[in-house]
This record gives C-alpha cells, sequence and structure tokens, in this order.
C-alpha cells in the first residue's frame, strides 16, 4: 500500500476512534505509534525509535521526550505527544525546551490528531515559533501529504527538508494573510487596490464602498480559479483516460512491444504536479520504451527531466540528470518517493531554463 493510502486510512481511524480514546497513553498507541511506523520507522529498534528518550538536563532536571527518532544514534525529530483533546498551543514552550536539548533539527507536537512541525530556521538550535507543516490528520491534503512523505525513512535527508521547509513556513504565512485579508480586508490593502483602479482622492466613504468591493470580488476571484482548475482536472483525467484506451489497444502489435502502464502515468501526474511550481504542466510529456518511462520537457528527447524504471521485477528505480545530462538512477519503493527528490527535479527544469 502505498504512503498517502496508508495515511488517508490513519486519519479514517483517528476519526472513527477518537471518542473512545481517552488519555495520552491510548492516543500514543492508537494513533501516535501507527504514524511513527507509516513514516518506515521500527517502534521495537532502539536504534531507530527510542520512547521516553532521556535528556539530562542538569544533575537534578532529568526531561524525557514521548519519542525521538535515531539517525547513527543520533536524535534527528523528537516527537512530543498529549491527549487528542488537548490544545497544543499550550504546549509549545515543553517543545521548545526539548528541542534545545537535542541535536534534532525537526520537532513535532502532535495530539494525534494535529500534527505541528517545526524547525530551528530563523536561528540555529533554536525552535522557531511557527510550524512550517502543520495539518489534521483527519482532513489532511494532498500537497500536506507530499511534505510529510520527506519524512520517511528511506528518503529522509535534512538539508532537502530545510530547504522546502523555508519555503513552506513563508509560504503558510503568506496565506494566511491572505486569508485573513480576504476575511476582513484592512485599510491598506484595500487602499492598494483603490490606487490602481480609483482616480479620485480615497476619502473615508470611497475607502468604506471599496472595502466591500474588495472583499466581493476577491472570493469571486478565488472561487472562479478553483471552479477552472477543477474542470481542468476532470477534462485532462478524461483525455488521459481516452489516451490511455488508445495506447492499449496498439500495444500489443509486432511492430511495437510498449505498455504505458497505469504505474507509469501516475508517476508522470507526480512529475507534473511537483514540478508545476516552475514550469507549465503544458511544456510536460513523456516517452515510453520497454526499458524505462522517461518525463521530457518542451516534448523534446534531448531536454530529459527524469526516468521511470518500473518494470523491474524486484526494484523500481528513478533516473535523474544533472547539468551534464548524465542520469543517476535511485531505488525508490514506492511512487510516493518520487518526492523525495523534488528539489533535483526542479534543478534538472532550472537547467533548460538556463539555456535559453
Amino acid at each position: 500500500m502505498e504512503f498517502k493510502e496508508q495515511i488517508k486510512q490513519l486519519g479514517e481511524k483517528v476519526s472513527k476512534l477518537r471518542s473512545q480514546v481517552l488519555t495520552e497513553e491510548a492516543t500514543k498507541s492508537a494513533f501516535v505509534m501507527p504514524f511513527i511506523q507509516i513514516l518506515g520507522y521500527d517502534l521495537f529498534n532502539p536504534l531507530e525509535v527510542v520512547p521516553e528518550f532521556v535528556t539530562d538536563y542538569g544533575a537534578k532536571n532529568i526531561e524525557k521526550i514521548d519519542y525521538a527518532i535515531l539517525n547513527d544514534n543520533v536524535p534527528v525529530l523528537v516527537i512530543e505527544c498529549k491527549n487528542h483533546g488537548e490544545n497544543l498551543d499550550k504546549h509549545y514552550t515543553q517543545v521548545h525546551k526539548y528541542f534545545h536539548l537535542t541535536n534534532a533539527r525537526f520537532a513535532v507536537l502532535t495530539n494525534g490528531v494535529q500534527y505541528n512541525f517545526y524547525a530551528d530556521i530563523d536561528n540555529a538550535n533554536k525552535m522557531d515559533e511557527k510550524p512550517f507543516l502543520s495539518f489534521d490528520i483527519t482532513n489532511i491534503k494532498e500537497q500536506q501529504i507530499k511534505e510529510l512523505a520527506k519524512f520517511h525513512k528511506s528518503g529522509f535527508d535534512v538539508n532537502t527538508i530545510l530547504t522546502t521547509a523555508s519555503e513552506l513556513k513563508y509560504a503558510n504565512a503568506i496565506r494566511g494573510v491572505l486569508m485573513d485579508e480576504i476575511s476582513v480586508p484592512t485599510p491598506e490593502f484595500v487602499k492598494f487596490f483603490v490606487s490602481r483602479v480609483y482616480d479620485g482622492k480615497a476619502t473615508e466613504k470611497v475607502m468604506l464602498q471599496f472595502t466591500g468591493i474588495v472583499k466581493r470580488t476577491i472570493e469571486q476571484t478565488f472561487n472562479d480559479i478553483v471552479s477552472d482548475r477543477l474542470m481542468s482536472a476532470i477534462n485532462q483525467t478524461k483525455q488521459v483516460q481516452n489516451d490511455s484506451i488508445q495506447d492499449v489497444a496498439l500495444v500489443e502489435t509486432d511492430e511495437s512491444k510498449v505498455i504505458t502502464t497505469e504505474e507509469e502515468l501516475n508517476g508522470f501526474y507526480i512529475v507534473k504536479s511537483i514540478l508545476r511550481i516552475k514550469t507549465a504542466s503544458s511544456r510536460l510529456s513523456y516517452r515510453d520504451s520497454q526499458s524505462y518511462f522517461s518525463v521530457i520537457l518542451d516534448d523534446n528527447n534531448r531536454k530529459p527531466i527524469c526516468r521511470l524504471w518500473l518494470n523491474g521485477q524486484n526494484k523500481k528505480h528513478i533516473g535523474l540528470f544533472d547539468r551534464d545530462k548524465k542520469e543517476t538512477k535511485y531505488e525508490i519503493s514506492s511512487l510516493d518517493d518520487i518526492y523525495n527528490y523534488s528539489v533535483q527535479l526542479l534543478e534538472t527544469v532550472g537547467y533548460y531554463e538556463e539555456e535559453k
């Protein structure tokens, strides 16, 4: 079962059982321990997971962290758990102290439902005040699952996560500002639009009038964007299904033995979703062969983005290209592992943009 489906199933389990889980220990056993297992860590291997991890804070002060994920006997991720009914905000100070007492670069504060991921982006070895990733596992979104997948044991890389964590932190902050402004536009926000579209003086009456106009217009614009993207996704799905049917019909001819599988197409969609922040989806296409499935830019075989080696009997691989178009293959356990190579994929597109 792929990572996304495992997370979704855990979310469904939490929704069903939360009313029967009454204590902090029960929350750990029913919700948090399965979460750690889905991330690929062995709860019964003390070289990977240490419950009640002890930090000696002076001779008389012993601090215990609920869980520490280890790499080479060094904690890289610490997890503090609370009862699922607890408000996590009031426990920030406790986790902040634990973070300072370890060499971990990441900390998780959770009640088994809400998960807050922290790092030390602003100041080294000092936990940030705000999480760079926060989600409700009973209502987790696709993009949040993609970011969470980077913490899976199979592709855990501190530098890669920190690179995206910094962007996530500020993206979340910007999103928060936008949501606040959409809900209750501030005078500064309204004045920005007045200065662009109104030739007269921004009097109190004009500002009051435009406050309502700005709020309604932005809400409608966002609704239109969502609607357009939804229709585009539906149409694209229909086209892909039609193309897949046609491909299958042509597969077993004497001229070609190439079969484009559903797994390869799903891998293509994952690569497109990763790269859409840097390039238009319409610029991405694929070429299939008996050995590998290639994702290319601008329908040009001389602009390979990656190769998916999924037809082997035992192991799957993703092939990534450097600036000189030299391919390096990495083993992946599932398609979700492609997200672990988001930075490299984006860099590859960047190489071709530099050539323009």
